[in-house]
């Protein structure tokens, strides 16, 4: 144990005041529902980064998810060949993100989508809910979206599509900002391919990183939007069957299909905001450039503001100072460019030994898996306004404001990883 283990400790408290001073209406906050649902978090940290039997789940997980990118990649180098092969790997023709990395998003749809069929994922999706509902005293609706995204993305409404209409504002809020803070299991993948060399037992620690999140995203929600109404489905927790029609072969068509447009999505936005960032970085440098060096505008660029903006993050996360530039930069990456660009940049950081301590790097991989960017607003706010047009306007409303719980609660599961951190052993397991 260390100082930053305590300095983590006190950045988790200063995060849940700094949420509970920006609520929509403080008198109204369950202190039940926050202070068990920290008490969840806390738990869950210990069983895996302390005891024994949460360490070999953790093991057994990443063996898992490992071998099951492996798998994924018997079908990219048949379709692309050398192309397929990552840097390092005899005639490898180096680094091709959406060759290399991201069509195992389209096997992990393919995957996710025969689990729910053989009803597998419903059994585990239900009983996390069920957790959430009975510890949280949350809904039913929002325990299952909860319960939902830490497995898939927006699919997760059309498990509660018969209640969107009539969710509270509370609900709604707590369902955009779990959407944004977890991540889906497909795109996990590519978290994993880039750190893996690096950080053996990164797939465990990226699946603990999504739970984790979960039921801080229901912490930071409550608290910035408490519930004051009464929900529809409080007490009791319903979901739609998995849709068996059309048979096994149809279940993996339909989430390989799934898999395509979520790639094609994600190659559509890096595209766009990178191009959008070179333009505004652009602009911004020739502010720089017009205005005397001594107003310490030379090198001024969108990344180098947010950089300031999360450094204190950064510092309250437990991450030692010398790296707290590097890690806040990785942070403010994440919510412009997605967490895509953020772990490659991560990983980039690792091969050049731009990171002075191993904890910065676990710090930070938890902290930045999550969907919680500008691009999310997009997507979510996008989907769930599709499925229930009546309630557009309240939707779009608690976007940006999901984004900022996402945010925070992407970044108390990087709190609660520094607490817990105390050596080497969690970066290599066994």
């Amino acid at each position: 144990m260390t100082i930053y283990n305590l300095v983590s400790a006190v950045g988790l408290v200063a995060l849940l005041a700094f949420c509970w001073a920006l609520s929509h209406r403080r008198r109204a906050i369950n202190w039940k529902t926050v202070l068990v649902g920290v008490g969840l978090m806390v738990i869950l940290a210990l069983f895996v980064f302390v005891s024994p039997p949460g360490r070999r789940l953790l093991w057994l997980i990443n063996d898992g998810v490992v071998a099951l990118i492996g798998y994924s990649q018997t079908g990219i180098e048949f379709l692309f060949g050398p192309l397929a092969k990552a840097p390092g790997r005899p005639g490898s023709v180096g680094f091709i993100l959406a060759v290399q990395y991201l069509p195992t998003i389209v096997f992990f749809m393919a995957l996710m989508a025969v689990l729910y069929y053989v009803r597998l994922m419903p059994v585990i999706v239900r009983g996390f809910a069920w957790v959430f509902r009975r510890l949280l005293g949350t809904s039913g609706a929002e325990s299952l979206a909860a319960a939902g995204s830490i497995f898939v993305g927006i699919e997760t409404t059309g498990m509660i599509r018969p209640f969107l209409p009539g969710l509270t504002r509370s609900e709604l809020l707590t369902l955009l900002t779990t959407l944004m803070a977890t991540v889906a299991a497909s795109t996990l993948a590519v978290y994993v391919a880039f750190l893996q060399p690096a950080f053996p037992q990164i797939a465990g620690h990226l699946v603990s990183a999504s739970v984790l999140s979960a039921p801080a995203a229901i912490v930071v929600s409550k608290l910035l939007w408490p519930e004051t109404e009464t929900p529809a489905t409080l007490g009791r927790v319903e979901m739609a069957g998995p849709d068996r029609e059309g048979g096994f072969f149809q279940a993996v068509i339909n989430g390989a299909n799934d898999g395509v447009r979520l790639v094609a999505g994600i190659v559509a936005l890096l595209l766009a905001f990178l191009g959008l960032l070179a333009l505004v970085n652009g602009v911004l440098g020739l502010i720089g450039k017009i205005f005397p060096s001594a107003w310490g505008l030379a090198g001024l660029s969108l990344e180098s503001i947010l950089q300031w903006v999360f450094w204190p993050f950064a510092v309250l996360m437990g991450v030692p100072l010398p790296d707290c530039p590097a890690v806040a930069r990785l942070l403010g990456e994440r919510v412009i460019l997605t967490e895509v660009v953020a772990y490659q940049h991560l990983s980039m950081m690792l091969k050049e030994s731009r990171l002075v301590d191993p904890r910065s790097l676990v710090v930070a991989s938890y902290a930045l898996c999550g969907f919680a960017h500008v691009a999310s607003v997009a997507i979510f706010v996008g989907g769930v306004s599709a499925l229930v047009p009546t309630r557009t306007r309240e939707v779009a409303a608690l976007g940006m404001r999901a984004l900022f719980g996402a945010v925070i609660a992407t970044i108390l599961t990087g709190c609660l990883a520094g607490i817990f951190y105390t050596g080497q052993s969690i970066l290599f397991g066994r």
